[in-house]
């Protein structure tokens, strides 16, 4: 404002002031005239001004603003409003505890710092004279490090979409905060936070206050028949909490809506219009914590029947108040088997020696039978080489098993598709078309009506279950959804959803292949191959050199990296419990000794490509002495990279908490 009144100013001043009488008393009401309007715009622009800040401080001050979701109805008229997880407070640190304060209820959690002994009251004196430190959207969980407890909340987090009638939220922001600063061994908790940010930061971790992301709608309706027990994450199925080691430490019985539970893997909702009918279509992917890791150091089934790499993904539609949700299951080849790194660009898989195979992939298969229903185990690794060994072990399993209710589909992706022939995966879509019919999908009605239920799932694999197994798996969602959608009436009959909307097209491939890509990178650490045919319905070259790309990616962090994120995930998910002796009466894990060839064959190698490289350009001329420099320094080359590559495990970056073998460096 000010800045138009003084060009107001400077603009009459301009202005000769010898004129005589009339002219002058003109000017004057010119610009007094000007003046009161200018008065008048100012009056009116602090208004708005005031207005617009009061709106402004009232969605700072409510969190559920921060990050406010577009208005949606139709969805319910609940919302957010009947959460059963608290979704804002405010964090109060004394030297004493941490006291958590819900805003608008009557009670705060405190957290002893010194006695960690955890209580829930109603709110009194507790906060007198106190400023909240910060404010967080939830509490995440408690983690002991040496000597020393540390507390973890969520700080962040980025609107989703609304399943339900229940907000979904991203973890965008945690905080990991020590009860009591160890001084003494900072070092070491230094390295172990360090073990747990990089697993809090591997994207995504999502959750939401009031629907319960670990269960599939027909898991949420078959609870419903149960004694009601008390919070979201009583209530939760504990295979995919990735946080439930870190809230069960609190031992407090009135914590409940305190506790906020969390899940890996990937959730996307999407509002979506075909034949001018507006439906919601998502996808929840949910990794297992139960033999959770890194893709060459978890492979495989362990004693329990619990596989390496184990997702469910659920696919749901929500259309004039149906539901419908159509899972499938991934998981590494349920027997006992390994793929060690060791340098090798594919180190070779190999069946463990000395265990009962047979029994772990009946028991694995029992409890998905029980949890699933019927099992179609559709196996795509090559059924030759190595992989043919692992698909022949598998194929003689299930015959052994003979039980009526897991059948057997092998597909030999590779040989099947050669020269990007990728038409030919119609070949197994259509044998399993009679499966897809017969599993069917569950449906039901808001006011609780069932109309079907899913009576079994494909369980797909590849040998890291990632790329090949994602291609598939979109395939089958995709002819599940056009049955679905021709069902409630959006698509014609005999109109397949592929061809109903190209936009719609679009979205279902890149959500498919941002499905692929997530997956893999919390897997394998890399993007996943192949997601050029999932976006777009083809085979390219550009996408073959991105697999080159992400394949040769995969190889440095499999070999170099994958051990500490190894260490985070078996930390955070407390598979590795610290003992505050390590370092002291007992030996710290994080201490390695590597052994002599560690540091030998590498030193040797550069100092022979250094020689060389000289004896290859210094000279003018080349006569037999240089020849001979060259023949002795190209043969220690050799000699030093074969021996790298013979002792490949001494130079692997190994998981030092639970190391899966012992080896001893000579």
């Amino acid at each position: 404002m000010s800045s138009w009144s003084s060009r107001i100013f400077r603009r009459n001043k301009r202005r000769p002031s010898g004129l005589s009488g009339g002219g002058s008393r003109c000017n004057r009401k010119k610009i007094i005239i000007k003046v009161l309007l200018l008065l008048h715009v100012c009056a009116c622009a602090s208004a708005c001004s005031r207005e617009i800040n009061r709106n402004f401080l009232a969605i700072q001050n409510n969190p559920e603003n921060r990050n406010k979701p577009p208005l949606i109805t139709g969805r319910g008229n609940e919302m957010e409003d009947d959460n059963e997880v608290y979704d804002d407070m405010n964090l109060y640190i004394t030297p004493e505890s941490f006291i958590v304060e819900p805003n608008g209820t009557g009670e705060v959690l405190i957290i002893g710092r010194h006695d960690k002994v955890t209580r829930v009251q109603p709110t009194g004196g507790q906060l007198a004279n106190l400023r909240p430190t910060r404010r967080i959207c939830g509490v995440l969980g408690t983690i002991h490090l040496l000597s020393c407890d540390y507390l973890l909340v969520a700080t962040h987090r980025l609107f989703v979409g609304v399943l339900n009638g229940a907000i979904v939220w991203r973890l965008a922001g945690y905080d990991i905060i020590p009860y009591i600063p160890n001084a003494i061994q900072r070092k070491e908790n230094e390295t172990y936070l360090q073990m747990l940010r990089k697993t809090l930061d591997t994207k995504y971790f999502y959750f939401s206050y009031r629907y319960d992301l670990t269960h599939t709608m027909q898991r949420r309706r078959e609870l419903l028949g149960q004694p009601q027990r008390l919070g979201l994450l009583q209530r939760a199925d504990p295979r995919f909490v990735w946080n439930g080691h870190v809230l069960q430490q609190f031992h407090c019985d009135k914590m409940e809506k305190f506790q906020l539970p969390l899940i890996h893997g990937f959730v996307s909702v999407n509002q979506v219009q075909i034949n001018g009918q507006t439906f919601f279509w998502s996808i929840v992917t949910r990794r297992s914590v139960q033999r959770a890791g890194t893709r060459l150091f978890c492979r495989g089934i362990d004693d329990e029947g619990h596989v390496a790499n184990f997702v469910e993904t659920e696919q749901i539609v929500e259309f004039n108040g149906q539901h419908t949700s159509f899972v499938q299951t991934r998981g590494s080849m349920p027997f006992h088997w390994h793929q060690l790194p060791n340098l090798r660009y594919k180190p070779r898989p190999r069946l463990i020696p000395g265990k009962d195979h047979l029994a772990a992939c009946a028991t694995h298969f029992r409890d998905q039978v029980q949890l699933y229903g019927a099992q179609v185990a559709v196996n795509l690794v090559d059924q030759k080489g190595a992989e043919g060994e692992l698909e022949a072990t598998f194929q003689r399993l299930v015959r052994e098993l003979a039980n009526p209710n897991v059948k057997y589909e092998a597909f030999d992706f590779h040989h099947e598709c050669r020269k990007m022939r990728w038409d030919r995966l119609n070949i197994l879509i259509d044998r399993l078309a009679h499966d897809t019919e017969r599993f069917a999908f569950y449906h039901s009605f808001d006011d609780g009506r069932l109309v079907s239920t899913q009576t079994g799932v494909f369980r797909t694999n590849c040998i890291d279950c990632l790329d090949r197994t994602n291609v598939v798996q979109s395939m089958l969602a995709r002819r599940s959804l056009t049955s679905v959608l021709q069902k409630l009436g959006v698509l014609h009959v005999g109109q397949p959803v592929e061809q109903a909307s190209r936009s719609f097209e679009d979205l279902f491939k890149g959500v498919w292949a941002d499905n692929a890509d997530l997956i893999s990178l919390q897997y394998s650490g890399t993007g996943a191959l192949k997601t050029d045919f999932t976006r777009t319905g083809k085979r390219t070259k550009a996408g073959a050199l991105q697999d080159g790309k992400n394949s040769m990616i995969r190889y440095y962090l499999n070999n170099f990296a994958d051990g500490q994120r190894q260490d985070g995930i078996d930390l955070f998910l407390g598979h590795y419990l610290i003992n505050d002796n390590e370092g002291g009466a007992l030996p710290s894990p994080l201490e390695w000794r590597r052994g002599w060839r560690f540091f030998a064959f590498p030193s040797v190698l550069l100092m022979a490509v250094a020689m060389f490289m000289i004896t290859l350009t210094y000279p003018a001329e080349f006569n037999t002495e240089n020849l001979l420099f060259m023949l002795f320094w190209g043969a220690m080359v050799a000699v030093s990279a074969t021996g790298i590559l013979h002792y490949g495990v001494e130079f692997v970056q190994w998981p030092r908490l639970l190391p899966p073998v012992a080896f001893r460096g000579a």
